[in-house]
């Protein structure tokens, strides 16, 4: 069974249909693309899967269980987190706060521990502290925990908000153009990043991303959204290389 499936999703704004019948499988551990011109429905397929939109119909299912009606924390306890194509870091804090946010989550110690920082609190906390650490180190991120996430390079930044998902331990991450506004070296980085993050924490990934250099060089297999309605799937170099996809793109 794929940790992802997606059966016949659907979403209408007034009389727009912007997504329209995508069916789509991610498997475990597996790196995918979500690719198609602008306004072809990407974002709103990702809203979808987060509970940010309520489909009009279709099927979401992650690990067996049903996601369609869930909030968008319940999705998250569910298993999937994701970044946004603007950065959406907590930029008054500093990049090892940002990671703790969401580990908050997986610790549980009582208010009143919490307010006279009684022992059980400050074990917890640093070990919560030792798992930022962890993560940010992953990400090269670690030398500069103690900076606001404000004064980090745009790539940095995209990465700090990858590490951020990452903490909430998902099963599937989704990554919204993870390479905007990076220039050629950061996005070679962020190829390297990408891997590195399938393969150290077991997670699948489902990416939106334009930059084809990027796409074919990390993604296992593709599908193509146009005009909210699936144009292609298949493994990545055939579906590059598909004339109605080089014509959804080129507009020829």
């Amino acid at each position: 069974m794929a940790l992802l499936e997606v059966k016949g999703l659907g979403i209408s704004f007034g009389g727009l249909r912007a997504v329209d019948d995508l069916n789509m499988e991610v498997d475990r551990d597996s790196l995918v693309g979500l690719i198609g011109p602008n306004g072809a429905g990407k974002t709103t397929a990702f809203n979808l899967l987060t509970g940010v939109y309520e489909p009009t119909d279709g099927i979401i299912n992650l690990d067996g269980v049903n996601l369609v009606g869930k909030k968008p924390p319940e999705i998250c306890e569910a298993g999937i987190a994701r970044t946004f194509q603007n950065i959406r870091l907590f930029s008054q804090m500093s990049v090892l706060d940002n990671v703790k946010v969401p580990l908050h989550h997986h610790l549980s110690y009582s208010l009143a521990e919490s307010f006279l920082h009684l022992g059980s609190y400050r074990k917890k906390e640093k070990e919560m502290d030792e798992r930022a650490m962890e993560i940010l180190s992953v990400f090269d991120l670690d030398k500069q925990a103690d900076q606001l996430a404000s004064n980090l390079p745009y790539g940095k930044q995209r990465k700090l908000e990858i590490a951020r998902a990452l903490a909430t331990e998902p099963k599937l991450l989704l990554l919204d153009e993870p390479a905007a506004g990076m220039n050629p070296h950061e996005t070679e980085e962020l190829m390297n990043t990408i891997r590195l993050v399938r393969d150290r924490f077991k997670v699948a990934i489902l990416l939106i991303e334009h930059d084809m250099k990027l796409v074919s060089g990390i993604c296992e297999y593709l599908y193509v959204l146009n005009f909210g309605t699936e144009l292609a799937s298949g493994k990545t170099g055939d579906v590059l290389n598909d004339p109605r996809v080089i014509k959804a793109y080129l507009g020829e």
